[in-house]
């Protein structure tokens, strides 16, 4: 279960304090929260563990931490923050007797945070020490004594610092929330959709002739009144007399939201699940089929010439939210191709989980072709009008290669992949770093997605098509 804790003065949202709200953020990232000598349960059913000390909140992006954790395998990844995002005083305004403004005094204030440590790991026994830590004991130095240095990485990072100790970065903590997490509801069953932006309380009422503009969170017991035009990012805290009891999340119930990410920090780019994307990609493939149909008589018979039937090959992959489809190309391997690949795995170059050898012997002539033009892809099309695919995006990937990294496998599988991508165009098939590479160029695609990359990959994907043409 998720650990609650005791809220009694404390301002709440929805019935869970700023400290619960932290943790009920990271677990809809499959992260667990665990503070140092908390004594907190550990879940074995979280894919990651973020360790912080006794009061610490922070909101951070994931991109590069998922991919040194994905790469580099360490046993504890320690991120040094930097919060970037505040300043050390605050403006108070000064009035006369007689309440007329006199002035804006600037008031300093030394608690302000700015730099903090955190830690990664996905070993739940690194997780259960930190949480069984001694209070008195400097945590950091202490986890040092636990983990090996051969297994330590370490990363500096902005994000965003707060400390539920104060008042102010409690305030501020959920403010930020409510601009950055679209949805709450991941991990918080009470909050429900109102307006476009907007969550409130299952039993709190926006009246219908109220406007909400931006994000808006409603606590239980609190109501936005007729008439009244509410901005956010804002947020209206719990009316105390009507605070709900605090609802616990098993870590098996909590389901992934479309778009659970936080703005700015690796969430898929709006673009990608827009009505212009899919309208570009539905007339797209209605080009490329037309301008490729009559090519399709003439490949059929070349792949029936040297290995017969069949001529199509469908393999299955996970589109977006994890749906499978068949991936439709032209036949390119041998029909033995499988059984080939059993003995020829010691000469894979590639890491990760694919598979890659020069002068593959599994290929056909034909198929050398085909992919030398990149002419084995164009059935895809097909894909893409059907919705499995985008003309643009990530390599669709089956099941078993999701597997290899959590954090990319949700950052890919909130998009469609694409029969052509940032990968595909700026690989280097370097020696070892092919995986690393696919990782990069998969995550940046979906963070940075808009109609003009599409277009510039796009051109690139046809500049690459036209330099083998020329070559030997």
């Amino acid at each position: 279960m998720i650990a609650t804790e005791s809220i009694q003065n404390t301002p709440t949202l929805w019935g869970l304090t700023p400290p619960q709200l932290h943790a009920r953020y990271w677990a809809a990232h499959g992260v667990q929260v665990i503070h140092a000598g908390s004594g907190a349960e550990v879940s074995p059913d979280a894919e990651l563990y973020l360790l912080a000390e006794r009061s610490r909140m922070v909101i951070m992006p994931l991109g590069r931490t998922l991919e040194l954790l994905c790469w580099l395998k360490p046993d504890l990844l320690l991120v040094r923050l930097a919060d970037k995002s505040i300043s050390d005083y605050r403006e108070r305004v000064e009035s006369r007797a007689d309440g007329r403004f006199l002035r804006f005094r600037r008031v300093y204030d030394g608690h302000a945070s700015r730099l903090a440590r955190v830690a990664f790991t996905s070993e739940i026994d690194i997780a259960k020490d930190w949480a069984a830590m001694d209070a008195q004991e400097r945590p950091w130095a202490a986890l040092r004594r636990i983990v090996p240095p051969d297994m330590f990485a370490g990363l500096r990072e902005d994000g965003r610092i707060y400390s539920s100790e104060l008042d102010r970065d409690n305030a501020r903590f959920v403010r930020d929330l409510a601009e950055i997490w679209p949805r709450p509801d991941a991990t918080i069953s009470r909050a429900r959709r109102t307006g476009r932006e907007g969550w409130a309380d299952k039993d709190a009422a926006a009246s219908e002739s109220s406007e909400l503009t931006g994000p808006l969170w409603i606590g239980a017991g609190r109501s936005v009144p007729a008439g009244v035009v509410a901005v956010g990012p804002a947020v209206m805290w719990d009316d105390p007399e009507a605070r709900p009891p605090v609802e616990d999340v098993s870590w098996a119930d909590i389901e992934a939201k479309p778009g659970w990410s936080e703005r700015g920090i690796e969430e898929a780019a709006p673009y990608t699940g827009s009505a212009l994307k899919r309208g570009f990609d539905i007339l797209f493939a209605l080009f490329a089929l037309g301008l490729t149909l009559p090519l399709y008589p003439f490949i059929m018979l070349a792949i029936y010439l040297e290995d017969r039937s069949p001529f199509f090959f469908a393999h299955k992959r996970e589109s977006i939210h994890g749906r499978e489809f068949g991936c439709l190309k032209f036949r390119t391997m041998f029909r033995n191709a499988e059984e080939m690949k059993a003995r020829l795995q010691q000469e894979n170059k590639a890491d990760g989980p694919q598979f890659f050898i020069e002068d593959d012997p599994r290929i056909t002539r034909v198929g050398r072709v085909l992919r030398k033009l990149q002419l084995d892809e164009i059935p895809q099309f097909i894909n893409v009008l059907t919705g499995h695919m985008s003309v643009v995006g990530p390599r669709p990937s089956p099941y078993s290669e999701n597997q290899y990294c959590p954090g990319w496998r949700e950052a890919r599988l909130s998009v469609r992949p694409g029969v052509t991508g940032l990968w595909q165009t700026r690989r280097t098939r370097a020696d070892g770093a092919d995986f690393q590479e696919w990782i990069r160029y998969d995550i940046e695609y979906v963070e940075r997605a808009s109609f003009w990359l599409d277009l510039y990959i796009i051109w690139r994907t046809v500049v690459l098509v036209f330099s083998a043409l020329t070559r030997k």
